[in-house]
């Protein structure tokens, strides 16, 4: 089960960064790089580490798995 505090940072369709709480409807911000929504995520929960997409392939992983920031 989800921490409801957790937030995630996604890259949606238009290019930029949503920053979301687990099965929710709206993002809490948007913002046009993944930087500036990780940055935005540890404003919103600075207790917390933002479980961020993976954009591009990597040797540790590839796109659609997730990363902690």
């Amino acid at each position: 089960m989800a921490n409801k505090d957790q937030l995630y940072v996604e890259r949606r369709p238009q290019g930029d960064y949503a920053v979301r709480k687990p099965n929710s409807e709206r993002a809490s911000a948007v913002l046009p790089t993944q930087a500036e929504a990780i940055e935005r995520a540890r404003e919103l929960n600075p207790d917390g580490r933002p479980l961020v997409e993976r954009v591009r392939e990597t040797v540790r992983g590839g796109r659609d798995q997730w990363r902690k920031a």
